[in-house]
């Protein structure tokens, strides 16, 4: 006998009344540019998380009193760190950060490069081992002959 049953899952829905249009945009900006401290992969608009939702409360009082998007992002900062932040600043701290990828994909071309010239040149070296019509055989072999017409 089988039976079935289903659940509903109920989420708490945020809702904001917005003064303007240009509020509700700047709000949904914002939610969706900074993160969650606790959820940690998801942005404020996605998180169901309690923190979340005084993240995004704090975000419309400031909106609805007429801050800028930029001094929103520094409160959330100053209150909770850098990691609030999708995209981090450029700078000293963050430079490892943003230019690291590049630095080692160049490096690794680099060595690339390096270990491929290195065994072409071993390749196009006469092996003193073999004979002189060894020598010759090889090269006519690798298509290497110079006297081929």
């Amino acid at each position: 006998m089988a039976m079935g049953c289903s659940f509903i899952s109920v989420a708490a829905i945020d809702t904001y009344n917005f003064a303007n249009e240009e509020n509700r945009k700047q709000f949904k900006t914002l939610t969706d540019e900074l993160r969650c401290p606790k959820c940690q992969n998801q942005n404020l608009a996605d998180s169901n998380s309690p923190i979340a939702a005084d993240m995004r409360r704090e975000i419309h009082r400031m909106v609805e009193e007429g801050q800028s998007n930029q001094q929103v992002v520094d409160f959330m900062v100053a209150r909770y760190g850098d990691f609030v932040r999708y995209r981090p600043k450029r700078d000293s701290s963050t430079a490892l950060l943003w230019y690291g990828p590049i630095v080692l994909l160049v490096v690794g071309a680099l060595v690339v490069l390096v270990i491929s010239r290195r065994r072409s040149a071993e390749v196009s070296k006469p092996n003193p081992n073999l004979a002189d019509s060894d020598q010759e055989r090889l090269k006519r072999l690798l298509g290497e002959d110079e006297n081929k017409d």
